[in-house]
């Protein structure tokens, strides 16, 4: 009989053991962190469960953790909607947006491009022409995304979105603002740190914060 056909044999007939609890303490196994030391089976079966309790511990703290994350980000995201229910133009909208990024979120670089039959002025009722500026080709491009682009800039463009800091920015969001089923607009978040906005991430509450700026963009506009 080899050692497989034994492992086999106790996994066909798991109350062995129990039949034969002698050998609990008279079999002798490697110990797990010290390979020269044997130790019964009984002892190395502690081991195992101890192994298994560390591993849910680390598992649970990294839940909490995460947990306590949603719950400071859900916060910020509740500020921010409150804030611009409160605007009450285009540009209180934008700035309200800016603020709420910059200071809750620490975002350092935000900007915001409209196109379509959105109307950007600002308190005074004139245009904003620093909120246009956008190629076609970056039109389409946005337009075609279904959930935010984070990442590395991908043209000279996009980097210039964001005025004197274009030579600073390694990594961005990109967020189509839609209302009635048009995109009419970007938000755009940037960052000097490469890995701040990066491919693959979590891009729940971004497209939430995109939900809330273009409702209220939209609805300043109309």
């Amino acid at each position: 009989m080899n050692a497989e056909e034994v492992a086999r044999y106790l996994r066909e007939h798991p109350d062995f053991l129990n039949q034969h609890h002698e050998l609990f303490s008279e079999l002798t196994v490697p110990h797990p962190q010290h390979g020269g030391q044997a130790i019964s089976l009984a002892e190395r079966q502690l081991h195992a469960l101890r192994d298994k309790i560390r591993a849910l511990e680390l598992k649970l703290s990294e839940l909490i953790r995460f947990g306590e994350e949603n719950d400071d980000i859900s916060t910020k995201v509740h500020r921010l909607a409150v804030a611009l229910l409160h605007a009450g133009s285009v540009d209180s909208v934008r700035q309200g947006l800016v603020d709420a990024l910059r200071d809750d979120f620490a975002v350092p670089h935000v900007s915001v491009k409209l196109w379509g039959d959105a109307v950007a002025v600002d308190a005074d009722g004139l245009a904003r022409p620093d909120l246009f500026g956008v190629s076609e080709a970056a039109r389409r491009h946005v337009e075609g995304l279904r959930q935010p682009y984070c990442g590395a800039p991908e043209s000279i463009e996009v980097a210039g979105w964001f005025g004197e800091a274009a030579p600073h920015i390694r990594s961005l969001a990109l967020m189509p603002l839609r209302a009635r089923g048009a995109c009419f607009g970007l938000l755009a978040l940037g960052s000097a740190e490469t890995e701040r906005f990066y491919p693959g991430m979590g891009t729940l509450y971004l497209g939430r914060i995109a939900d809330l700026a273009a409702a209220a963009l939209a609805a300043r506009a109309d």
